[in-house]
């Protein structure tokens, strides 16, 4: 069966417009501003509203990717949505979307692998892209992280912000690359170092998790700092051989924004240049699935990044979760 390439055709994001900067945090919690600008590189981050929710962030991230890729609502045959903060456990936060966006022909469905999420979100929608079974699919990956926060842990409450970012894949012409290449991977193993621990069906929310406050996001840091460290560049380089590409090709690597020491650490493994490595999480703080999107599209509104140029994505997140990209722009 002959494999149909896929595109991105358009792009677009949102974020909140409150903003929370550290020295806001100051007078939250425990904690200073150089304290979080050295262990982490964030300045500050945008807080959506007690009205919105992640819908409403999505909504007009997918409005802005539709406008850019020049087509409407009617002309998708798929919404994802990958999200770790959905508006309900059901319905999917894409079928809210679907109805709201008015995309009358959509199929739609949440997709959960935490901060991953928009390079999974390419892949399956690639996937249908592919076989010929869809033509336009909108990948929205929004997040509302400040819901299932712990406002009194400060080792966690000064990472998260809140945001939104979506492409629309396409089916592009013969013979043009763009979704080029993937590379996925999970262990579960570790999943316990970033999660949720109640809410689902193994801890029911009740009045003891509400004390403990299990109901909000737990993390094990150093861990996971360990991990991303190694396991970053081990799916790039993979991810980079795959697509037949050596390390000099790269155009933009566009990591998950959780850490700038992170980023940092593994642009050094992969001995790739501090100019070709997007940087955005001192404005907005980890967004979770959306950091990659939200990166993405101010490289592309902004101008730096033009026709022709080879972007390597690469994200880590809750599962424990990998996954890498190589995007050839068009």
């Amino acid at each position: 069966m002959s494999l149909r390439p896929a595109v991105i055709t358009g792009l677009g994001s949102y974020v909140p417009d409150r903003v929370l900067s550290n020295k806001d945090l100051e007078e939250i919690v425990d904690t200073t501003d150089e304290w979080i600008v050295s262990h982490t590189g964030i300045k500050e981050r945008r807080i959506a509203s007690d009205e919105q929710a992640t819908s409403d962030l999505a909504l007009e991230a997918g409005r802005r990717a539709l406008e850019d890729a020049g087509i409407g609502p009617d002309d998708l045959d798929m919404i994802i949505c990958p999200t770790i903060t959905p508006d309900h456990v059901f319905p999917a936060t894409a079928n809210i979307l679907q109805d709201r966006i008015g995309a009358s022909n959509a199929a739609g469905f949440d997709l959960l692998s935490g901060c991953t999420g928009f390079v999974y979100g390419l892949y399956v929608a690639r996937q249908f892209i592919a076989t010929g079974e869809m033509q336009n699919i909108l990948v929205v990956a929004a997040e509302k992280l400040t819901s299932i926060t712990d406002w009194t842990d400060r080792s966690t409450c000064v990472l998260f912000g809140d945001g939104a970012g979506a492409a629309v894949v396409s089916a592009g012409d013969d013979g043009v690359e763009g979704l080029a290449a993937f590379v996925l991977e999970s262990y579960g193993e570790y999943g316990h170092l970033l999660d949720v621990p109640a809410g689902g069906s193994r801890h029911p929310v009740d009045e003891e998790v509400l004390r403990s406050r299990d109901n909000c996001l737990h993390m094990n840091g150093p861990e996971l700092f360990k991990l991303a460290v190694r396991g970053i560049p081990e799916v790039a380089e993979k991810t980079i051989r795959k697509a037949g590409l050596t390390n000099s090709d790269i155009d933009w690597v566009v990591m998950h924004q959780a850490n700038l020491r992170i980023i940092e650490a593994a642009a050094r493994r992969l001995d790739i240049p501090d100019d070709r490595v997007v940087v955005n999480l001192d404005r907005y703080g980890n967004t979770s699935a959306a950091s990659m999107a939200i990166a993405l599209d101010e490289i592309y509104r902004d101008g730096r990044l033009q026709s022709g140029d080879t972007l390597l994505l690469v994200g880590f997140g809750a599962g424990f979760s990998l996954g890498g990209a190589i995007v050839k722009w068009q």
